[in-house]
């Protein structure tokens, strides 16, 4: 290895080493839904409360897929057995396709245990709360 190459080794070894240890990198994990993050019913977005009683109706629901088996796959939600989140789309008016806001409920379909609300596609969970 010549001089100039080993040299430009130690040089980006030492600006990775600063970058990361500055926190502009960071690394991309499953984070838990913070149990202060809360949305009150009445705080839902309009077609958000609609959605939230049709699931404790047991619909009918706008969309195809509303009801379908939600998989947590970023593990942002409690870790539960395969089956028992489904999910439901809040309609965004002015969409074309079912855009990014959803509610994700916990337990038996029409009485669920637990709700959540994410406005943006599951990048980030709100508990429903009454």
């Amino acid at each position: 290895m010549s001089r100039f190459s080993s040299l430009k080794l130690v040089i980006t070894g030492f600006l990775l080493t600063a970058v990361l240890a500055s926190g502009l990198v960071q690394a991309k994990g499953p984070v838990a839904v913070d149990p202060n993050a809360t949305i009150a019913v009445a705080e839902l977005p309009r077609q958000g409360a609609q959605v939230y009683d049709l699931i404790r109706q047991g619909g009918p629901f706008a969309y195809e897929k509303d009801g379908v088996v939600f998989g947590n796959r970023e593990r942002l939600l409690p870790i539960q057995k395969r089956g028992y989140y489904r999910e439901y789309t809040v309609a965004t008016s002015g969409s074309r396709s079912r855009g990014v806001r959803r509610i994700v409920c916990g337990g038996q379909p029409r009485t669920p245990d637990t709700c959540y609300y994410t406005a943006d596609h599951y990048a980030s969970f709100r508990k429903i709360v009454p």
